[in-house]
């Protein structure tokens, strides 16, 4: 299969938006699209930028996405690169594309320092901890938790 794989450009937001509300479907989360572009749009591309973003691109249409910010570890006092999201529409799994979407994540990190990467998926999600676990990811047991700030 031939596919592309660079970094998403403020056109591509729209699809973006569309690829964001069908992972949070996949992973049983709710999605409001109500202000993401906008939100979207200034963490990626203001010059407060916060996000980055690769997409891939298959016959000029965008059927996945990788995003990732870089952090800091307190324990390992160092700089790490934090996989937000990965997705890849339904049929376009199974190609290898996830793999190289989280080499070239892995590079970024490798790039800027980072000791480590790091990401999370729910639980349930058994295909991509297989995945992960094939390509090397170690799973750590821990409960994420969320508290809500916006009123």
């Amino acid at each position: 299969m031939d596919y592309i794989i660079r970094d998403c450009k403020e056109t591509d937001l729209d699809k973006l938006v569309i690829l964001c509300e069908k992972h949070a479907a996949y992973e049983r989360a709710a999605y409001l699209v109500e202000g993401k572009k906008e939100r979207l749009q200034y963490a990626l591309f203001s010059d407060n930028r916060q996000l980055n973003c690769l997409v891939v691109e298959v016959s000029g249409t965008i059927i996945g996405y990788a995003t990732y910010t870089f952090d800091f570890s307190t324990w390992d006092a160092q700089k790490f690169i934090y996989l937000d999201c990965l997705y890849l529409e339904d049929e376009y799994r199974n190609y290898g594309i996830g793999a190289v979407l989280m080499d070239k994540v892995k590079q970024a990190g490798e790039a800027n320092g980072c000791i480590n990467m790091q990401w999370q998926t729910p639980d349930f999600n058994e295909k991509a901890i297989k995945f992960y676990k094939r390509i090397g990811g170690v799973g750590k047991e821990k409960m994420r938790f969320t508290l809500n700030l916006e009123q």
